[in-house]
């Protein structure tokens, strides 16, 4: 068996990567950072490949798609992802286009084209790994969660075509609360609750994409956020959110 795992240097895509290691996986990992890479790589128990590649240039996922058509992926955890906190007027328009290009093309890209792979042989498996953001308005780290709102509806969709189309192959959607990585250093915030630790995120998110599991959300806090914000207006919602990215903007 085979895996592969983007954004693997670090995280909940470190911890993927470790653990589908012991779960008997071969996995190839990817990321920017070489040398974390190889870091990661001394802990995975099985064979391992790395595959130092920076997925926001949008070439490239089309490029690592080439180099590894001809290999049976048998899971890939499209993990890849950053965020930018601030107001939409005042944020870096070429940081915003870099994180459109990572957590929403090249995660399009390589689900589609490893997709159309194991469906054609009938089999495999795909984790998109999203966030609770995915199921809401984010003021203050808006475009983070407007992409993880496309993940998570775009997994939805094809998990419904694949279940209709009788396919042997199934995708999952992870959607985490807080979780103790490197996200907020990247986006310029501080989580203001307790955060999740990410080799717990991890496992939990694994097995229960082994069972098929369509959404995954670890956490008996973020399951009750997110199934309450059903029953809340839109303004309300938007309101509670503001409230918590100010909070993690400012530190407090």
């Amino acid at each position: 068996m085979k895996a592969l795992v983007t954004g693997a240097s670090n995280g909940i895509g470190k911890d993927i990567a470790i653990y589908l290691g012991k779960l008997g996986y071969d996995v190839i990992l990817v990321s920017r950072d070489e040398k974390k890479l190889n870091e990661v790589a001394k802990q995975i128990e099985t064979n391992t490949k790395i595959i130092p590649m920076d997925l926001s240039v949008r070439d490239n996922s089309f490029k690592l798609y080439d180099m590894l058509k001809d290999e049976k992926i048998d899971f890939l955890v499209n993990n890849a992802g950053f965020g930018l906190f601030g107001n939409s007027w005042e944020t870096d328009l070429g940081r915003e286009l870099k994180m459109l290009d990572l957590n929403v093309y090249s995660l399009h890209i390589l689900t589609k084209l490893f997709l159309q792979d194991m469906v054609k042989r009938n089999s495999g498996r795909i984790l998109n790994v999203a966030s609770m953001a995915g199921f809401f308005a984010g003021p203050k780290l808006n475009t983070y969660y407007a992409t993880k709102n496309y993940v998570t509806k775009w997994t939805m969709g094809i998990y419904e075509e694949l279940r209709k189309a009788k396919k042997n192959v199934h995708i999952s959607c992870l959607c985490p609360g807080p979780v103790d990585t490197n996200f907020n250093k990247v986006a310029g915030g501080e989580f203001t609750v307790k955060a999740l630790s990410s080799d717990y995120v991890a496992k939990y998110a694994v097995d229960k994409a082994l069972k098929n599991k369509l959404i995954i959300i670890p956490g008996f806090v973020t399951k009750l956020a997110v199934f309450f914000n059903r029953f809340i207006s839109y303004k309300f919602s938007l309101k509670i959110v503001y409230t918590m990215q100010d909070k993690k903007s400012k530190g407090v």
